[in-house]
């Protein structure tokens, strides 16, 4: 009978209700670990304040020259821990809106999930409805039966009439019967398909953990590459799920040109040797100037040739280095002129930051891409 498979179809529920917990420890956890990182951080500059109360309060008179010295050794390590501070901020606001973003999608397939678990119940409910009729009429049947056969004789005269009633009965029967299969059919798709949504969470989870653990190595290495580089114009961060490596102008070109100075070859050199090792990553390398507008001549007629030139020759200095072990289709050059300035204020100070080439790395995302777009 159609009835005897319900109890697969609780467990079914069951384990719905528990996969959707799992959903919520993930969050939990994730929210977790960014405490710890900012506890951490505090830490770290409690113990610089700390060490610089006690310097202070223990100089001797007679060592005041060695002092003065130990003193600028302090501030220049205060200074190092402020910048540490400032890139654990900008790291702790990246990964606070990247949780925001997890939560969001996972908050969205939830709500579908519940949707889904919400639809399988109302199946469920009119299947277990339809079951019950369905064993009462048969019940009926029976005991219609059993009173046609002790009261036979006494039923002779209608006995026509009550024939159309068991014919009626029938096809009721099988009226309902249809309809119970049809309800199974759409319970077993909807079961289906919940299952299709969770492996769906799933592999999209593992997706963002691999992509965000390739971006976390990218930077690692190219940290280690450039480290000498840092406070001469360099800088290294992680922003947007990818990492950006920004030099400024004084680092690579003189004022107007388009050729790279030796310190800045001498950069690039560096991080083509992690592109060497790493085929895995694509790079774009973009050339921004500041809002002055070009006044040479030449094949340069303004800032957007400048930004163009400045892009393209890096990254032939970048494949030049790599010594035929870079495949150029990992490259793209792009000038980006004066329209997308870091500081918007027209100053020196604004206008030198925004004179820079900025070199951005990113892992190779087709695993993640397939797990969004399966088709």
């Amino acid at each position: 009978m159609p009835g005897v498979s319900f109890r697969n179809l609780q467990l079914t529920v069951n384990n719905f209700n528990f996969n959707r917990k799992n959903h919520n420890s993930a969050g939990l956890s994730l929210f977790v670990n960014l405490l710890k990182f900012t506890r951490m951080r505090n830490r770290i500059l409690l113990l610089f304040l700390l060490s610089s109360t006690l310097l202070i309060t223990c100089i001797p008179l007679r060592k005041y020259d060695k002092e003065v010295a130990a003193r600028k050794n302090a501030e220049a390590v205060r200074d190092s821990l402020l910048r540490m501070n400032d890139d654990y901020s900008t790291k702790s606001t990246e990964m606070n809106r990247q949780l925001e973003d997890n939560k969001r999608q996972i908050t969205h397939l939830l709500e579908d999930t519940a949707g889904c678990g919400r639809r399988y119940r109302t199946v469920n409910s009119q299947y277990n409805q339809l079951i019950a009729n369905y064993e009462l009429l048969l019940k009926q049947n029976k005991d219609l039966m059993a009173r046609t056969t002790s009261e036979n004789t006494q039923l002779v005269g209608r006995l026509n009439m009550t024939q159309e009633q068991m014919i009626a009965k029938e096809d009721s029967l099988k009226r309902l019967d249809l309809s119970l299969r049809r309800q199974r059919k759409t319970l077993d798709s909807l079961t289906f398909e919940l299952h299709k949504r969770e492996a769906r969470v799933q592999e999209l989870s593992a997706a963002l953990a691999k992509k965000d653990s390739a971006v976390a190595a990218i930077l690692k290495k190219v940290d280690a590459a450039l480290f000498s580089f840092k406070g001469q114009g360099l800088t290294v961060e992680k922003r947007n799920g990818k990492v950006y490596v920004s030099m400024e102008d004084k680092l690579l070109f003189a004022s107007g040109s388009y050729k790279v100075s030796p310190k800045g070859e001498e950069a690039l050199k560096s991080l083509s040797g992690v592109l060497v090792t790493n085929a895995d990553i694509n790079v774009m390398v973009e050339g921004h100037t500041d809002d002055v507008p070009y006044k040479g001549t030449g094949d340069i007629k303004d800032n957007w040739d400048l930004s163009v030139l400045r892009a393209t020759t890096v990254v032939k200095i970048l494949l030049k280095y790599g010594n035929n072990k870079i495949d150029q289709k990992r490259l793209t050059a792009a000038g980006r002129g004066e329209f997308f300035p870091i500081d918007p204020a027209r100053t020196e100070i604004a206008r030198a930051k925004n004179r820079r080439t900025e070199i951005i790395l990113t892992p190779k995302l087709d695993e993640l891409f397939n797990v969004l777009n399966p088709n």
